[in-house]
């Protein structure tokens, strides 16, 4: 018998500190940063984000969307014998997020560890664990991505600060002998570190370099559509699908200009793209789970619709997931 996997949960979890482009505006301004509303729906599509208090961590909000989706899975905690955390922002320098998270959730024993693709990591680590389902490696799989990204970024820079939000996405994946994952394909060119970075780093008890986001808005945006467009494509050669078997296009929510002209070169109708960036923000590695269990709950996704999954992050990094949900 052939080993697939399937997502048999979803969850998520937003901090509850709501704050609107009013709210940054008015905030940014005590600092002597000019922008608005309306400067930052025009550009980037966001509305809204949420920001973590002071002390919750990114294992924090993890470990809330990791139990969401555990119930909706109708699976025990203790039956999960694989951990995977996607995140750029880890509690500390070390141990992992998913061992601290492991811990929180109850579970000791199983393998649990952090993947570091920025943007494109939950589809790193789901493709992770559907490797490791397939070969027996792993039979239940919390994939998580979690994020605090406003804990490094630099309120004196509006082009960057006004992008992101914090919030946890996560899924169940098992075992089964029904196809879910389908096929997925990941890249990375390191050659573009410099566009997308935080070029700090821990030494001697002091912070060397800057510990902050730093980002070229127009590279990225250049780069994103065009390997969003090349990865999508090459994981339907390898699932044998084409643009037309496309349910929802569940693209990292960075930006409405690069969601949508993805899903334009893919020939799909903008009716069949998720957004939660409008009122999520760019939450990194969290936004792609974050956007798939908010599809769910509301019903828009329903069991066996066709998902693509894709991201693209600091790394450069890229890939893409085909799934039947």
């Amino acid at each position: 018998m052939t080993r697939y996997s399937r997502i048999a949960g979803t969850g998520s979890y937003l901090p509850p500190r709501r704050v609107t482009n009013a709210d940054l505006a008015a905030e940014l301004a005590t600092k002597g940063v000019e922008t608005s509303d309306q400067w930052i729906i025009e550009r980037t599509g966001i509305r809204v984000r949420h920001f973590a208090a002071p002390d919750v961590t990114s294992s924090d909000l993890g470990a809330q969307a990791a139990r969401h989706a555990l119930e909706a899975a109708g699976v025990a905690a203790s039956e999960i014998d694989l951990i995977i955390v996607a995140t750029s922002t880890p509690d500390m320098v070390f141990p992992s997020a998913a061992c601290i998270l492991q811990n929180k959730l109850g579970i000791a024993g199983c393998p649990a560890f952090d993947v570091q693709a920025v943007c494109s990591g939950f589809v790193y680590a789901l493709t992770i664990a559907d490797s490791m389902i397939k070969t027996g490696a792993a039979n239940k799989a919390l994939v998580i991505g979690a994020e605090v990204f406003s804990r490094i970024l630099d309120f004196k820079d509006r082009t960057t600060c006004v992008l992101f939000g914090d919030g946890a996405g996560a899924v169940v994946l098992e075992a089964s002998d029904q196809p879910g994952i389908l096929a997925s394909d990941l890249h990375a060119d390191g050659k573009h570190v410099g566009i997308l970075c935080v070029p700090g780093t821990v030494s001697g008890g002091q912070v060397l370099g800057d510990p902050l986001l730093k980002m070229d808005g127009q590279a990225v945006f250049k780069l994103a559509v065009g390997v969003l467009e090349d990865a999508a494509r090459a994981t339907l050669a390898k699932a044998g699908r084409t643009e037309a078997d496309i349910d929802w296009l569940i693209p990292h929510q960075a930006n409405i200009r690069i969601m949508q002209g993805t899903a334009k070169r893919l020939k799909l109708s903008l009716d069949k793209l998720i957004v939660t960036v409008d009122e999520h923000g760019n939450t990194s590695a969290a936004s792609i789970p974050l956007a798939l269990d908010v599809s769910v709950r509301s019903g828009k996704i329903k069991k066996g619709d066709t998902l693509m999954l894709e991201g693209v992050g600091g790394g450069f990094t890229w890939g893409a997931v085909l799934l039947d949900f």
